[in-house]
């Protein structure tokens, strides 16, 4: 049973939720809401069904970090979408989410490839939300995905290594959060990019991303292929949410590993990616893992 505020918010903004409409299931703690979305999904559980947590025990983020995901502080979100999961599609989860904070907090919500969201202050980017996304195959082709959503919300003593680069909506607003609210504004703009990318609209979610992210332009990047370090500069994203990257006169293709964000303080900031692919006149790199 959905708590009683958490229920009304979802009731009174029906229409706006798609096929995540009356498929909200609502957990004190769980070990990981992707955990949990998976086996819902190996049940048989409906495209759309979402699964949220107070808090996680042994929430996950990408190549195996461990997600903070203490009791009452963050947003703990997973969506089951049963679809061919497109290249793009953990852009199109970054720019809802991204949406999702502007239009439930104020913040300005900046994305940095593929799936880091991230609010600057005092001159520093400090990280309040990430995104995984966990694809399963059935001959040979995508079956489903399940994207995990994290959105720090209050304050905490953050673990040393997240110490300067983590940061919550409360922290950077100074005001308190309704996280029913923003569950809401959240599972609405999933809803609205989720559609977009059925029906064929990625030229203009690409270019709604690239304008959320300013460093997929003109920002200088780190990467290593082997043991060998390169650096170059951005060149926005390719059809499929590869980054472009332009290193003397050739373009780089980057579409997985690390890519380091090379800040005017010398101190980088990492970025992580999906798979790699080919692309027209562009190299294609896969970054060490």
């Amino acid at each position: 049973m959905l708590p009683a505020d958490l229920d009304a918010r979802l009731q009174s903004a029906v229409a706006r939720l798609g096929p995540f409409a009356g498929r909200v299931r609502h957990y004190r703690q769980v070990g990981s809401t992707n955990e949990v979305a998976a086996r819902l999904a190996d049940q048989g559980a409906a495209h759309g069904t979402v699964v949220v947590a107070d808090a996680q025990s042994a929430g996950r983020g990408r190549h195996g970090n461990r997600w903070f995901s203490p009791h009452g502080t963050g947003l703990y979100v997973s969506v089951l979408l049963r679809t061919a999961s497109p290249p793009v599609l953990t852009l199109a989860v970054g720019v809802a989410v991204a949406e999702a904070l502007r239009t439930g907090t104020g913040l300005e919500a900046t994305l940095e490839w593929p799936n880091d969201v991230v609010v600057f202050a005092a001159g520093r980017p400090r990280k309040v939300a990430g995104i995984l996304a966990e694809a399963t195959t059935a001959h040979d082709r995508v079956d489903r995905a399940i994207v995990g959503i994290g959105i720090n919300l209050r304050e905490v003593v953050w673990p040393e290594e997240l110490a300067d680069r983590a940061g919550s909506v409360e922290g950077l607003t100074g005001r308190t959060v309704d996280p029913a609210q923003l569950l809401v504004e959240l599972l609405a703009a999933l809803a609205s990019r989720c559609a977009d990318v059925a029906s064929g609209q990625i030229a203009g979610l690409l270019a709604r991303w690239e304008r959320l992210a300013p460093s997929s332009r003109g920002a200088t990047v780190e990467w290593s292929v082997g043991s060998v370090r390169h650096r170059g500069v951005t060149e926005g994203v390719d059809e499929e949410g590869a980054l472009l990257v332009r290193v003397g006169t050739r373009r780089e293709r980057l579409a997985g590993g690390e890519v380091h964000h090379v800040r005017d303080a010398g101190l980088p900031h990492g970025v992580r990616g999906a798979a790699a692919t080919e692309a027209p006149e562009a190299r294609s790199l896969k970054p060490e893992a």
